[in-house]
This record gives C-alpha cells, structure tokens and sequence, in this order.
C-alpha cells in the first residue's frame, strides 16, 4: 500500500509544481497585456484570466492539496520522521507559502490590479525551482550531511537563474 500512496503523491507534486510553473507564466503574459492598447489590451486579458482561474482551481489548488493528503498519509505508513524529512518538511512548508503568495497574485490579477511587472513576476517564477531543487535533493539523497552540499548547489542554481534573467532581460530590449 505504501508504494500506492508514494506513486499518488509524486505524481500530483508533480501536477503541483507544473501549475505553479505556468501560473506565474500567465501572470508575466497578463501583466505585459495590461500594458497594450485596447482592444487587444481587454481581448488578451479576458483569455489569461480564464486560463488563470482554470489552471489554479482545476490543477494546481487540488494538486497542492491532494499533494499534502498523500505526502501525511505517507509520513503515518512510514512511521517514523528521519531527521532529512523533517528539513523537507521545512521546504514543503515554504513552498505552501508561497503557493498562497501567488494565489494572493491570482486574487489581485483577476481584479486587474496589477502591482508586479512583468520582469518582477519573471524572477517569482524561479523560486519555484529553487524549492524543487531543495526537495527533490532532500527526498532522493536522505542524508543532512549532504543538505549542505544542498544549500551550496541550491545558491549556485539562483545566481545560474538570476544571470539568465538579467541576461534574457538584455536581450529581450535588444
């Protein structure tokens, strides 16, 4: 039973962190289309938002939860918590506030009340990586002593995800 919960867990984190990736896209798209002209402005607006609200309660917000359900079940069948699943657990934990962070951006979005730019939401959009590193690194290598191998491989992906930003950003105004 346990490898039937553990296969239903990974598939919806998977689920999870894929609505969460295309969600901040859609936020990046609809914050560029506020600033066209209408109609094209109202007509590109009224398509992000659907895809929006049909990405984050059909996907992402079941995943999220259905992720937590079977991750707990999980931890009751396991028994005891290692030390490293204690530090995922921290990750989790983070990544479930950022989760409700976006979908304090959804909320504003829908209103069309946008206070991030475009290069703004394209940088919350890697931080998403950055707790799929942390975890999977965690769930897969079990140990702590390699949490700081973890930290340092962590550190090194963002400045990796930063300059590409920076550098996506020099090209994009080319």
């Amino acid at each position: 039973m346990y490898f039937y919960i553990k296969a239903l867990h990974i598939i919806f984190v998977v689920t999870w962190f894929a609505g969460l990736f295309y969600i901040v896209r859609l936020f990046v798209y609809s914050a560029e289309a506020n600033e066209k002209q209408e109609p094209e402005r109202g007509i590109l607006l009224k398509q992000f938002s659907i895809m929006q609200k049909r990405l984050w309660y059909g996907i992402t917000w079941p995943s999220a939860i259905l992720t937590l359900i079977f991750g707990t079940w999980m931890g009751f069948l396991f028994g005891s918590l290692p030390s490293w699943l204690l530090v995922k657990l921290l990750f989790v934990s983070g990544l479930f506030i950022y989760h409700l962070f976006l979908h304090n951006i959804f909320r504003q979005q829908q209103k069309l009340n946008f206070r991030w730019n475009s290069q703004q939401l394209r940088i919350w959009n890697e931080v998403a990586t950055l707790f799929l590193v942390a975890i999977v690194m965690l769930a897969v290598v079990k140990q702590l002593i390699s949490f700081i191998w973890g930290i340092v491989v962590l550190i090194a992906i963002g400045i990796l995800l930063f300059a590409a930003i920076k550098i996506y950003k020099r090209f994009r105004k080319a």
